[in-house]
Formats: C-alpha cells, sequence, structure tokens
C-alpha cells in the first residue's frame, strides 16, 4: 500500500511536469495530425484505427480495475467511474467508426496517446478504487454540491462535444478529404468548440470526483488542446480570412481566449 502511494504521488508530478512541458512545446511545434498532419511525425496510418488503438487502454484499464478492486459496498465509487467509462465507450466504439474523409494518424502521437491514456486511467481507477479514504465516497455523496455540479457540467461539456464532432462531420461529402470553416452552434464562439467540450467534461469530472487526479487529468486535457486550438485558429484565420473576420472566433474558451 506504502509502495503503491509513493509511485502513485511521484507518477502524478511526473505526469504534472510533462504537462507543463508539453503546454509550452505545442505552442510552437503543434502535434501533427488531422489539420496540422505533418510527415516529420513518421509513419502515418489509418485514423479511423489510429484513434481506436490509442484510446482503447482507458477502457481496458478501467474495466479491469473496476473488476478487481472495487465491491458492491463502494457503488458510489463505481458510478464515479462510470463517468469515466461513458466518455471513452463514445471515444472509443463510435468516434472513430464516424470520421470521414482518408485522413491518417503518425505511429508516434498514437504510441505517445496509448502510454499517457494508460498511466492516466490508471492513476484515476487506483485513486477511485484504491487509495482513496474509505469514509471519502459515501451515499451523501451523490447529493453534494460538488457531485451535483461536476456531473452536469461533465454531461454538458460531453454534449458539446459530441454536437461538436457531429457538426464537423457533416461539413463533408463522402469522400471529401478538404478542410471546412466551421461557423455555426458553438463554433460561433470558439473555433475549437470539440475542444471546448471535453476540457469542459473533465473539469466536471475533477469536481464530481473533488480529486488530485481529476485535476491532473482536466490540466492534461487542456495542455494539450489549448496550443492545438490555438494553432487551429491561426490556421483558420489565414486560410478563410472572410469568414474569420465575420465571427472572430476565440480560439478555445468562449468571449476569452
Amino acid at each position: 500500500m506504502e509502495k503503491l502511494l509513493f509511485a502513485f504521488t511521484v507518477a502524478q508530478l511526473v505526469l504534472f511536469v510533462f504537462g507543463l512541458i508539453c503546454f509550452v512545446v505545442l505552442f510552437f511545434v503543434p502535434a501533427g495530425y488531422g489539420k496540422m498532419i505533418d510527415k516529420k511525425w513518421g509513419y502515418s496510418f489509418n485514423n479511423k484505427a489510429a484513434w481506436f488503438i490509442m484510446e482503447v487502454p482507458t477502457l481496458i484499464t478501467m474495466i479491469v480495475l473496476m473488476c478487481v478492486w472495487a465491491t458492491p459496498e463502494n457503488f458510489v465509487r463505481i458510478i464515479i467511474g462510470l463517468f469515466f467509462i461513458l466518455h471513452y465507450t463514445q471515444r472509443v466504439l463510435i468516434f472513430p467508426f464516424l470520421l470521414k474523409g482518408k485522413s491518417k494518424m503518425p505511429l508516434s502521437i498514437v504510441l505517445m496517446g496509448v502510454v499517457f491514456n494508460t498511466i492516466n486511467t490508471f492513476l484515476i481507477g487506483a485513486w477511485l478504487f484504491y487509495l482513496s479514504p474509505k469514509d471519502m465516497y459515501q451515499v451523501s455523496w451523490l447529493y453534494d454540491p460538488r457531485f451535483i455540479i461536476g456531473a452536469l457540467i461533465f454531461l454538458l461539456g460531453m454534449a458539446i462535444n459530441i454536437d461538436s464532432d457531429k457538426y464537423i462531420r457533416s461539413l463533408r461529402k463522402a469522400g471529401d478529404t478538404a478542410h471546412y470553416f466551421p461557423h455555426k452552434r458553438m463554433y460561433r464562439y470558439v473555433s475549437s468548440a470539440n475542444y471546448f467540450g471535453e476540457i469542459l467534461e473533465w473539469c466536471g469530472f475533477a469536481l464530481l470526483s473533488w480529486s488530485m487526479v481529476g485535476v491532473l487529468f482536466a490540466f492534461w486535457t487542456a495542455a494539450n488542446l489549448v496550443p492545438r486550438a490555438y494553432a487551429i485558429n491561426k490556421k483558420y484565420r489565414t486560410e478563410f480570412p472572410a469568414e474569420y473576420a465575420a465571427l472572430k472566433p476565440k480560439c478555445v474558451f468562449p468571449f476569452i481566449f
């Protein structure tokens, strides 16, 4: 128990430091996938397969930890874990197979994603089902304002994320690989509405789980997506000057940045 807690603490610190580094670096070297695809990232392969491979460790790891460590009397912890599983069920079993076009993703990015997702999910699962204080998640937690507000923020963020991805896909016809300027729904306010929704989700999860691992994941999500949103906003400004000037969308946070 003590050794696991020590490793758990060290892993959180390491991820936080790497998150800060990634946040700075990604402003200068955008991750080469999607709109920012770049051959310098090395061998690339089918986008659908790449997303599935990169995200599936989250489901496997969380379900395994839940089966090994969770008990029926810990059903509140299981409910919290199900929020995580809800997101990644959509992300693993639905999202990749809805993608259009013939986009590819570098193997290097997929492998980095697999490593991060596995470690991050293990930390969250270990906290929920093994390391957190036994009296922390009682039945009363389900009607605590932190859980209720966090759950609502999570579900709102997930709805925005899914709806924004759906709208982006609708801009392309079958076989089309071009990029278009999104200008409806949340895209009226930010050029990366899907990222805004995802950041909102994990901020909600951090609140409903009231945990440092939740905060760390929300931080990592923002550290990864905010620089990318900035690069996408800049790309839209260059490629679609008239459309951009008409809306002047922020990068990822409405009315702020």
